[in-house]
């Protein structure tokens, strides 16, 4: 995905191309962004911080910056996901299952939802915590192949995924800034302070 690679460039130069096809357009629908970038966008606006890598070592590294900027060095990670633990076994930090000795989550989610930006998640990776729960500091690793436009088309896709037993808790993140609104999903949840360390896998 070139998208992310210059997600902050502008449009403009092929707006200033066509002003005469703008106004003959101008009563057309207007023509939807596509997943990727309309998440990046909603995700900024929440106040989410991502660092988009190529590759598994580049993620490795930007954990190790985020450690690093936050002071996080002699802090235990709170890694509720064993697969998670697996991925990152090679990482030098300490960690722990126990909620209360956690200073920041890691963490992995179900689906990036474009449309309002949020992360959604389940008891694969908050067990039956709930969000007031948990730290205020995230870390959340995600790849861009988990990016769907709806929260509808997220909530399929855990259902597709686990046929067998769908997982509980199933909740959005979207709380980056303490003046954000409720919905539904996220009732009684407070804002985080999140980083998404995106991986491209597509």
């Amino acid at each position: 995905m070139n998208l992310f690679r210059k997600i902050f460039s502008s449009s403009s130069n092929e707006q200033k191309k066509a002003p005469k096809k703008e106004a003959e357009n101008k009563y057309l629908p207007k023509k939807e962004l596509p997943a990727d970038e309309l998440f990046t966008i909603n995700f900024n606006k929440n106040g989410g911080k991502f660092l988009y890598s190529e590759s598994f070592e580049e993620a490795h590294e930007f954990l190790r910056e985020i450690i690093k900027e936050n002071n996080w060095n002699d802090k235990t990670a709170l890694i509720l996901n064993p697969k998670l633990k697996k991925q990152f076994s090679s990482f030098d930090w300490q960690t722990t299952k126990i909620l209360k000795q956690g200073h920041f989550l890691f963490t992995t989610c179900e689906y990036l939802i474009a449309s309002d930006g949020s992360l959604l998640i389940s008891s694969n990776q908050i067990a039956e915590k709930k969000l007031k729960e948990l730290p205020k500091d995230f870390i959340v690793f995600a790849s861009t192949s988990q990016i769907v436009q709806t929260i509808g088309q997220g909530l399929h896709g855990i259902k597709a995924k686990n046929k067998k037993s769908i997982p509980s808790n199933i909740t959005t993140i979207k709380h980056f800034k303490s003046d954000e609104d409720d919905n539904f999903m996220s009732y009684g949840s407070s804002a985080k302070n999140l980083y998404l360390l995106l991986l491209e896998d597509l």
